[in-house]
């Protein structure tokens, strides 16, 4: 079994962080757009903001652990 290599570990890292980012930010997005009474079309642009947002947000620390993560051996 081959080893992967450490720019796939990040890489994952990053696209696994930007999913549970990205589906953790529309229900928060969704649930803070209700709360907050936004008005009509604005409800889409603010939940498409708290999305790209969070997944952003946990795509980087995802990633940024999976670096720290990446030169370790055990």
């Amino acid at each position: 079994m081959a080893r992967d290599s450490c720019l796939t570990r990040i890489t994952a890292g990053v696209a696994v962080g930007g999913a549970v980012g990205g589906a953790v930010g529309a229900v928060y997005g969704t649930y803070e757009a209700i709360r907050f009474k936004v008005p009509g079309l604005m409800k889409i642009r603010y939940i498409g903001q708290t999305t790209i947002g969070s997944a952003a947000i946990f795509g980087l620390f995802l990633g940024a652990g999976s670096l720290i993560h990446c030169g370790k051996s055990y």
